[in-house]
């Protein structure tokens, strides 16, 4: 999963870099495709089928690899939003934005995956520090 999405990250530079009105895929512009995007959400919903049900937030972390996992997501949750607003004043790809919005939720559920086997999620415990 993770060579594919290095790959298409490639590709969704390539289209970003390349702003206009048509975002059909054409031999001089790369373009994000729904099909990308069906992977994306095909892959996330294969591994929530091995996870339970989110009950808390949790925190990132839940080892080394789920860790990483969690600060990738966080650097594509950062790009989205500059997408999203360099989109207000130029043309993108509106599959591009989507994308990005996909793959932060893959890596999420992804980070999940992995910390459940390395001892499962870090849940948020609201207030738990406090003494009183």
């Amino acid at each position: 999963m993770l060579s594919s999405i290095q790959n298409e990250l490639f590709d969704l530079g390539a289209d970003l870099a390349t702003p206009g009105e048509d975002f059909a895929p054409a031999e001089m512009s790369l373009r994000i495709v729904q099909e990308q995007i069906d992977r994306i959400e095909a892959e996330i919903d294969a591994m929530n089928e091995e996870l339970e049900p989110l009950r808390s937030f949790i925190l990132p972390g839940g080892g080394a690899g789920a860790a990483y996992l969690h600060l990738a997501r966080t650097v594509v949750r950062r790009a989205e939003r500059v997408a999203v607003e360099a989109a207000q004043e130029i043309m993108l790809n509106p599959l591009a934005l989507t994308y990005l919005n996909r793959l932060s939720d893959h890596l999420f559920v992804l980070a999940r995956l992995v910390a459940k086997g390395q001892g499962g999620d870090i849940l948020w415990e609201p207030g738990g520090t406090r003494a009183t």
